[in-house]
């Protein structure tokens, strides 16, 4: 990625204007007494976090099925798919926070959540999602990062970006990764084989609530379904909002967007202050509750400036569609 020349890189003068503070030094780290505060971990927060988006789940799926009437149901039942969808956002947020090991301070207890609350519900074999995912905070754009297919080769044409969303929406890219899933089951590697296997037992315990609750159904529509269609096209948008179109560097500018954030992208797209994604990559032992205040002492050391954040993630998602149509 080296070689590639991206009009998504920043202006090199809006990199020169740190000035180090009692909290940011000069390469825009936290000075070790800052750096301290930062990383104490919220255990009662995130445990209310993480029941709370327990809850909002079963409310959901609940006032669907109460509202199970002509013309009623349809548009309740649209606002719960859509609302499902935002709530594997949440489920993928917390689940990266238990990746980190900054969702709670005991480690058995961090993984135990990250494992068998958050990840295996939603899909996600969280010790294999661990190992990519440090190798990409190791090297942005490195040789061993995993997630390249997801924001390379950005600005791409408004047509490209289209087909790409529609693959999402219309659940080709979940499908593909679920057909992963499945065959994941009968690994070789034990490990890859056990979180596979686990993943599926969770969804046939899912399965067997709806069918003791007479809605079997209800699984199907308002889990499985937008898991395959509306959390691709949101997970998709985060991510190019993360790093689309960035180049590897040392300096995490370079390979990370800063997006100004509103209540209304942190509802559907960023929540829990993951949106904060260049503070996190300054400092990946942050708790996502801490990111704004890291944020905003970047702001202060002038390691962000106004001309380095975008306005908002339509704009930023307007610029990685600004490309030009490619023949072929």
């Amino acid at each position: 990625m080296d070689d590639v020349v991206s009009t998504m890189i920043p202006e090199p003068d809006l990199l020169d204007a740190v000035q180090p503070t009692d909290r940011i030094t000069a390469g825009g780290r936290p000075t070790p007494e800052f750096r301290e505060q930062l990383r104490r971990i919220p255990n009662g927060r995130n445990a209310f976090a993480v029941l709370a988006l327990y809850a909002q789940t079963i409310a959901i799926v609940v006032l669907a099925v109460h509202f199970d009437n002509w013309p009623t149901n349809l548009l309740v039942w649209s606002a719960a798919f859509v609302l499902m969808g935002r709530a594997h956002a949440q489920f993928a947020a917390l689940m990266h926070e238990a990746a980190h090991r900054l969702l709670f301070r005991n480690r058995k207890l961090n993984d135990f959540a990250g494992r068998w609350l958050l990840g295996f519900p939603s899909f996600t074999p969280i010790d294999a999602y661990r190992r990519g995912h440090m190798a990409h905070h190791r090297e942005e754009f490195g040789p061993d990062e995993p997630d390249i297919p997801l924001y390379r080769g950005y600005p791409i044409s408004r047509d490209s970006m289209r087909r790409k969303l529609l693959r999402d929406a219309s659940g080709q890219t979940g499908w593909k990764l679920f057909k992963g899933l499945l065959g994941a089951v009968r690994s070789q590697n034990q490990a890859i084989r056990f979180q596979a296997r686990a993943i599926v037992a969770s969804q046939l315990v899912l399965i067997a609530i709806g069918v003791a609750l007479h809605h079997p159904w209800v699984y199907f529509i308002l889990w499985l379904a937008p898991y395959l269609t509306v959390w691709r096209v949101i997970n998709r948008l985060r991510s190019i909002a993360e790093h689309g179109g960035m180049q590897r560097s040392k300096d995490r500018r370079l390979t990370t967007h800063s997006v100004k954030q509103s209540p209304l992208s942190r509802f559907f797209v960023v929540p829990f202050h993951i949106g904060w994604h260049l503070a996190h990559h300054v400092d990946a032992g942050v708790p996502m509750a801490h990111l704004p205040r890291l944020h905003a002492e970047l702001q202060r050391a002038g390691y962000v400036v106004d001309g380095l954040e975008h306005r908002s993630y339509t704009a930023l998602w307007r610029k990685l569609a600004s490309g030009e149509s490619r023949a072929g």
